[in-house]
């Protein structure tokens, strides 16, 4: 009788641990639902296949491209030409396991970068492998989109008004950023898709200027086609500088998930498909951008060509503003395009770690502090090609490269010497070169710039 008694007794306080544990299960998922509500990555899942097409073309084709023809004139055409094409596979490929990989695990979405990660290597370990790359990616582009789009608009002002008093680029920088401060308190991912979508037929449009304006210029008198560099060290560094601007034109992958995430999905119909049929269309157009600029402004320009294709045009006066206004525009959508997966972050750890209140107030602070810090790196160090070559090796080639391939060997476990086991070595390879070689290229010309450059000045 006694022994009953205490296995009722016993019962009962299990029954009640269940209950409570069921309880504060239910609660924790509750919290992150309202969570998941209230960010921007989450807050709105209605997105349409062509969300995808646009943002990705926002997110890639942007200041890279304009980098291109410099990067062919440090390349050399053979080089030059195999590494764009390599590029172009080896992200397109990886994209589409990052694509496959959102919903892998039944029931669940992986809808950040470092959720993959985590799924990947682990909880911890893999929060301290994706973020730190993650995020040295965007606030890198953040930080030269800054400086691309006070670049330009300081060109679009030189062209349109040549007897008008100079105005340093550090103004301009300042400009940019004002239209950032406003744009970045668009709550959401899908709220800002309007700007993404005006950035993307913006790109598409100053990239055809830059090549069609190339070829109406004509080729160059005495045009040269060696490598710029006066001796073979510094061949050696622009060759590796270049490689980071290669790197850099292909960074849609830091976004990637965070796109996908605010598409509807269900188990009949999983977001991997309007997802991968956006892809396709951007990578479509990203090819329309990319190669017939490399190819057609370095022809034209030959080694001279400026670092940025549309500083080498100087006529008409008129398209080449234009052009460069087209940037302007596009750099404003594709910094909210990076910034939001930051937002994202800064305001899960705030809420989540400092235990502060989800609200509008926590947003516009944290939101307009971000803005300003990169506003004043931008201003600090405005090195537009060092900075290309430097964040595109050191930062893009892991997470666009080769993380993607680390994740898919570690979760599908391919076998041994088989198709997929072998692409993705080739890929980790190909990527750990270009992430170790390609920062001492971009460091060595800002170290470079900076012997000649007086800060705001």
């Amino acid at each position: 009788m006694g022994t009953q008694y205490i296995n009722d007794v016993k019962s009962s306080f299990d029954l009640k641990s269940q209950t409570k544990d069921a309880h504060n299960f239910d609660e924790r998922i509750e919290e992150q639902r309202r969570m998941d509500s209230w960010l921007p990555i989450t807050s709105s899942r209605n997105a349409k296949w062509y969300y995808s097409a646009f943002h990705n073309v926002t997110a890639m084709v942007g200041a890279g491209v304009l980098n291109l023809p410099y990067a062919m004139s440090n390349l050399g055409w053979g080089p030059g030409v195999v590494i764009l094409i390599l590029s172009w596979v080896i992200t397109l490929f990886t994209l589409w396991q990052m694509v496959q990989m959102h919903e892998m695990v039944p029931g669940k979405r992986l809808d950040r970068y470092h959720e993959l990660g985590q799924e990947a290597f682990g909880e911890k370990l893999g929060l301290y492998i994706v973020v730190p790359q993650q995020l040295i990616c965007e606030v890198g582009v953040n930080i030269v989109y800054m400086v691309t789009g006070g670049t330009s608009l300081k060109k679009v002002h030189e062209t349109v008004c040549e007897d008008c008093t100079k105005i340093k680029k550090t103004y301009f920088i300042m400009i940019f950023a004002s239209v950032q401060f406003v744009l970045s308190h668009l709550p959401s991912f899908n709220s800002i898709s309007g700007v993404s979508l005006a950035a993307a037929v913006m790109s598409l449009t100053y990239s055809t200027i830059a090549w069609t304006a190339s070829i109406s210029k004509g080729m160059q008198e005495n045009v040269q086609y060696g490598y710029r560099g006066k001796n073979p060290s510094e061949t050696t560094f622009n060759f590796l500088n270049a490689l980071g601007g290669v790197a850099f034109a292909y960074a849609g992958h830091n976004v990637v998930l965070e796109i996908q995430a605010t598409m509807p999905s269900t188990p009949e119909k999983p977001s991997k498909g309007p997802m991968w049929k956006g892809v396709v269309v951007a990578y479509i157009i990203v090819a329309l951008c990319y190669f017939p600029v490399a190819l057609i402004g370095y022809y034209m320009f030959g080694n001279e060509v400026a670092d940025n294709v549309l500083i080498s045009l100087r006529k008409p006066k008129w398209l080449i503003a234009a052009a460069n206004m087209f940037v302007v525009i596009h750099v404003i959508g594709s910094y909210q395009i990076y910034a939001m997966p930051v937002f994202d972050m800064t305001e899960t750890f705030l809420v989540k770690k400092w235990k502060l209140e989800p609200s509008m107030i926590l947003r516009f602070i944290s939101r307009t502090v971000y803005v300003a810090f990169t506003m004043f790196v931008g201003i600090t160090l405005p090195f537009f090609g060092g900075l290309l070559g430097f964040f595109g090796g050191f930062a893009f080639a892991p997470t666009t490269y080769f993380l993607p391939c680390i994740m898919w060997l570690a979760i599908y476990k391919p076998k041994k010497f088989s198709l997929s086991w072998c692409t993705n070595w080739i890929c980790i390879l190909l990527g750990l070169c270009l992430m170790i070689l390609a920062p001492i290229g971009g460091l060595q010309d800002i170290i470079k710039e900076a012997k000649t450059y007086k800060f705001y000045s």
